[in-house]
């Protein structure tokens, strides 16, 4: 398949601050991919060079073949959609959604109005009276109605409540499977899309420590539960991402364990149990389960 990113040693610093520093990976045109981790460690620098609206301090960036640097016929194809976007302030939310064509040479206007109506968007309203939650779902419908080759998805649906976010899921997943492109969701939320992946990328401190298939990821990991002896026993020469100790108990978070591997623990009795997506990013990332929410 052809490539819709291809991203080569590139660094991104601000003085002595390393917000990118030296990412090379590949997005495929088609699928849906999470660009994920913790607030401050990259995710919207990345994007914004990846949508030239920023410029890096070393490295390079192809999108569909070319650099999008101050190229047009490139930035035609690409949305960006971001949870701060900004609007002029005399407009309503039906000049956005009349203004997207010129921007967006897939708009597809029906696809729009439909979004309004399951939004119950006030189309006459202007965008800085606007509720946040209001604000949030312009960005997604611009986004989803856009129908660009390559979409990025900034956190834009954060200030949406859980049913509203769920709408935004399910017409994403409906509307990608008739009109195939290439979605990129940066967000805290991980358990929320992670069916929605099929791919992950996960940044930390500007630096990608992960880049797998979303099926492959979520199978490597395992929580191990038992007596202490039997499970350091167990976790000798594996990757431990988290330990636990109660007393005589213990419990580790152990990465890639085979098949042969999970027999193994089942034969020593200790208890195997799964990790979620969101866990395992958290361990990955060295941070606890409510820093890793709160940040969200």
């Amino acid at each position: 398949m052809n490539a819709a990113i291809e991203v080569s040693n590139l660094s991104r610093h601000f003085g002595d601050i390393r917000a990118v520093d030296n990412v090379s990976f590949t997005v495929t045109e088609g699928g849906i991919y999470g660009l994920l981790g913790r607030n401050g460690a990259g995710k919207t620098t990345l994007m914004q060079l990846l949508t030239a609206q920023d410029f890096a301090t070393s490295g390079t960036i192809k999108i569909f073949g070319e650099s999008p640097v101050e190229n047009a016929s490139v930035l035609q194809h690409i949305s960006f959609i971001k949870e701060s976007q900004k609007y002029p302030d005399d407009f309503k939310v039906k000049h956005v959604l009349k203004s997207a064509p010129w921007f967006f040479r897939n708009w597809d206007a029906d696809f729009a109005n439909s979004l309004v109506s399951d939004f119950r968007l006030p189309t006459d309203r202007r965008i800085k009276k606007l509720s946040r939650g209001q604000l949030s779902a312009v960005g997604v419908i611009v986004g989803l109605a856009s129908r660009a080759p390559l979409t990025f998805f900034d956190e834009p649906y954060l200030g949406l409540d859980a049913v509203a976010r769920q709408l935004f899921y399910d017409r994403l997943l409906e509307d990608y499977s008739q009109h195939p492109r290439t979605v990129v969701l940066s967000t805290h939320l991980i358990d929320e899309v992670s069916n929605l992946l099929e791919h992950v990328i996960v940044i930390d401190d500007g630096r990608i420590i992960v880049d797998e298939s979303a099926e492959s990821l979520r199978g490597t990991a395992a929580t191990v539960a038992g007596t202490k002896t039997a499970v350091d026993a167990f976790a000798t020469g594996r990757r431990v991402l988290h330990r636990e100790n109660v007393g005589g108990l213990a419990s580790v978070t152990v990465d890639a364990l085979s098949p042969t591997d999970r027999a193994a623990a089942a034969k020593a009795g200790l208890e195997l149990s799964p990790v979620s997506l969101q866990q395992l990013i958290v361990r990955l990332t060295n941070t606890s389960e409510k820093e890793f929410e709160q940040s969200a």
